[in-house]
């Protein structure tokens, strides 16, 4: 496995606890007792407050990692364990469109029992985090697709886990927006803290967001590469280590076929 290391200086991690936020070790994964191995003997420990990207080509079990993280599936072998939960944020944000903007992000603080003024706060603190003060009686309709992303980023943040794991969660925006909201997580994930683990097929989001980029490959489904980023990070330098990953991604793919 290829392991390039550095470490940025205003990386939240930096303030490492004995405890990891994320280990797997040896976990394997398959769908039927006689099926494919769809993930096999994965080792991964993420440490509080890291922001890891995983690439990788469809097929190379990168949701199957995700789901068993949220806890939505459990290892055939092996162990995952994830300290105090975590928040799930989806490609398509899943607003309830009968809620306004605030009520989608207090939904999540009222099925915890918070108090009604609590949540109402907490909310709009939520939505100034990510750039909607003033929008939190609007309804869904009158949203942008960018903005009801980040209704559903502060959603997510309104569960209070320790890690938010992200599934495509820009792949449906235009380049613009996903630009803007590229440069929202950072400055969300800068502020709070959190431990996030943002799944992407795109190899140049993974390099601008990740301070550590895994790449998988299938079949079965393994981490076969790992790039931490050293920072602060030139467009030369960003533009470099995208294509080294992505002829690497371009090798596997090739081996598995």
């Amino acid at each position: 496995m290829t392991t390039t290391a550095a470490t940025l200086p205003d990386d939240p991690a930096r303030l490492r606890t004995t405890t990891p936020a994320v280990r797997l070790r040896q976990v394997g994964k398959r769908y039927t007792a006689d099926g494919p191995d769809v993930l096999r003997e994965v080792d991964l420990t993420i440490e509080p407050g890291e922001l890891v990207c995983v690439v990788g080509a469809s097929g190379s079990g990168k949701s199957t990692l995700l789901a068993l993280l949220a806890g939505l599936e459990q290892p055939t072998s092996g162990s995952v364990e994830v300290a105090c939960g975590a928040a799930l944020m989806f490609q398509e944000p899943a607003l309830f469109p009968w809620l306004s903007a605030r009520g989608n992000v207090e939904l999540a603080m009222r099925l915890s029992g918070v108090g009604r003024h609590e949540r109402h706060e907490r909310a709009e603190e939520l939505l100034r985090l990510v750039h909607l003060g003033g929008w939190g009686d609007s309804a869904v309709h009158e949203l942008s697709g960018g903005m009801r992303q980040r209704v559903a980023l502060a959603r997510a943040l309104a569960q209070e886990r320790d890690v938010l794991l992200m599934d495509e969660p820009f792949a449906a925006l235009d380049a613009a927006t996903r630009d803007l909201l590229h440069d929202e997580l950072e400055r969300v994930w800068l502020s709070t803290g959190r431990t996030v683990v943002l799944i992407t097929h795109d190899v140049g989001e993974a390099v601008r967001l990740g301070r550590r980029v895994l790449l998988m490959a299938g079949r079965p489904g393994r981490v076969v590469g790992e790039w931490r980023i050293e920072g602060p990070r030139s467009e030369a330098a960003a533009v470099g280590l995208t294509a080294v990953i992505t002829d690497r991604l371009r090798e596997e793919h090739h081996r598995a076929v």
